[in-house]
């Protein structure tokens, strides 16, 4: 297996170690909020998270859409604080409609993911679902070792260099 081959599964992998993601959303004033929401994601990249109308984040979805999304690496599994294993998305969120097919589907998702508290998140009306769409990402492995992930093809992995940094 090529080292490209490796990274490529590494990538598919990474976010299956996780259960929850950090997000950060702007407030309607640009502000930026950082938080976290638990989440299922689907064979396209789609993220999907399960979060109460009362957060700020969600607030924040409703006035911008865009969001940014990070899966970073515990610092306690680090051997480098600063070389932390990273994958974030530039993302377009969208609201699933409640009770819709898409919607049922999502919630089983979750329910097979996170069990018994589902239950309760679905009685509760304030809870929604959204659709995080990548559009753009890297997929850091550590010093020298980036790779940008276009919209055009999110299973591609192309490595950062000198010449294609931005």
């Amino acid at each position: 297996m090529s080292q490209l081959e490796k990274t490529q599964a590494e990538y598919e992998s990474f976010p299956h170690e996780f259960q929850s993601v950090i997000i950060s959303t702007i407030t309607q004033e640009g502000i930026p909020n950082s938080s976290y929401a638990p989440f299922v994601i689907d064979e396209a990249k789609n993220i999907y998270i399960y979060i109460s109308d009362l957060a700020t984040h969600t607030q924040n979805l409703y006035a911008n859409p865009h969001v940014s999304v990070l899966f970073i690496d515990d610092e306690a599994k680090s051997n480098n604080i600063f070389a932390r294993r990273r994958l974030s998305f530039d993302c377009t969120a969208t609201l699933i409609e409640r009770d819709t097919e898409t919607w049922n589907k999502i919630v089983e998702q979750f329910q097979e993911r996170f069990g018994e508290m589902i239950e309760v998140l679905r009685g509760l009306a304030d809870f929604r679902i959204f659709q995080l769409t990548p559009s753009s990402g890297r997929f850091v492995l550590g010093f020298g070792n980036a790779y940008k992930i276009s919209g055009d093809n999110l299973n591609q992995l192309v490595q950062i260099t000198r010449d294609n940094a931005k």
